[in-house]
């Protein structure tokens, strides 16, 4: 038995390793994987964009400001007085949160009383929105610190009055589900997509199908439009739920939005059919699926911002077309984002979706030849 036994797992190992696709799946996945969870997987939030509106202009409201320029939380520190210049800032993204110091702030220290400033958080993103308000907190603290042992006046205190943007109570779930329902739309799209040819190759059905009198785009439209239709129905029902069973305010326009998920969903599939051309049988395609989804949710700024990621792994993200759903996803739900902003988030996925479904309808080509 023990010889039959070793003669066996020999015969796996070998077939195994001497298979090129699946000896590829051992090897790169995991090595990728790791390099990038080592540098995205972390609740530590850095690079951040911060505003700064100071209406005191004083030299107490000065040093505070230049507290969060010389802190290592922060990137950028932008200068401004114009409310509105805020609100586009904030809106387009381009700024994590603002501070806005009133007149009297230096008045007020002077007399011994609490001085308040407020912090504007974008609750798009609550993880982000926590530490900001965090680390705001932290350095207004040492700065009130430091005055009093400078000044000597007791009561002397920076107060932190926190409004959160977008997500006024600062619901997690909001956040997650609006995230949840991007990942979601991948995972349903890309398993049924990648399953397709590969299943037809295994069940030995892939051989009628290329002496049939389809060619290589009617096929590729046949296996396109169900788990389209597919997955757009669920993400539709999905959304239902987050918006009428959780309370989530919808604020955008839901026929730009159902766009957007064709869109985002096309792309997906684009993929998914590509590593299903590739693949030989289910398994190599359900491993291929997964070794795609792993990194394009975590390249998709779920976790962790993509400011914080290294400049390399930035650049990634650009071929992500996750990024750029859950971007518009929760542009169109909390700030109805407006239309030219969400073709922006589209134009990637057009693209990303164009290249993908060349490269699948090539390889159907090919098989077909």
């Amino acid at each position: 038995m023990l010889s039959r036994l070793r003669a066996l797992i020999k015969k796996e190992f070998l077939s195994i390793w001497h298979d090129p696709k699946s000896r590829m799946i051992i090897l790169f996945p995991p090595i990728i994987q790791l390099l990038i969870f080592a540098n995205v997987l972390t609740m530590e939030v850095r690079n951040i964009d911060i505003i700064a509106a100071d209406y005191s202009d004083t030299l107490e409201s000065r040093e505070l400001i230049a507290g969060l320029e010389g802190s290592v939380w922060f990137n950028k520190v932008t200068r401004t007085k114009d409310t509105k210049e805020i609100e586009n800032l904030i809106k387009a993204q381009k700024a994590d949160a603002a501070i806005i110091i009133a007149d009297d702030f230096s008045t007020r220290l002077k007399k011994g009383q609490p001085a308040e400033i407020q912090l504007i958080l974008d609750g798009r993103t609550t993880n982000v929105a926590a530490a900001v308000n965090g680390y705001v907190s932290q350095i207004a603290a040492r700065y009130s610190q430091k005055l009093t042992q400078k000044e000597g006046v007791s009561g002397a205190a920076v107060a932190i009055e926190a409004r959160s943007w977008f997500n006024p109570n600062a619901i997690y779930q909001w956040y997650l589900l609006i995230t949840l329902i991007s990942i979601l739309a991948l995972v349903i799209t890309l398993i049924l997509t990648a399953l397709s040819v590969a299943r037809e190759r295994e069940l030995g059905t892939f051989e009628q199908l290329i002496v049939s009198p389809y060619n290589s785009f009617e096929i590729l439209v046949g296996k396109t439009v169900p788990p389209l239709c597919f997955s757009l129905v669920m993400v539709s029902v999905m959304t239902f739920i987050a918006v009428y069973g959780f309370g989530i305010p919808f604020t955008g326009s839901f026929p730009l939005f159902l766009f957007s998920c064709f869109t985002a969903l096309l792309s997906f599939v684009g993929i998914g059919l590509f590593i299903s051309s590739v693949s030989q049988n289910q398994q190599q395609a359900i491993l291929g699926a997964f070794a795609f989804m792993m990194p394009a949710i975590l390249l998709s700024g779920f976790i962790s911002p993509i400011e914080d990621m290294p400049q390399a792994l930035q650049y990634l993200t650009y071929l992500n077309p996750v990024r750029f759903f859950m971007s518009a996803a929760r542009g169109l739900f909390l700030k109805e984002m407006p239309a030219a902003d969400v073709l922006t988030n589209l134009a990637p996925l057009f693209v990303i979706a164009l290249i993908t479904l060349t490269l699948a309808g090539r390889t159907f080509k090919k098989n077909l030849e």
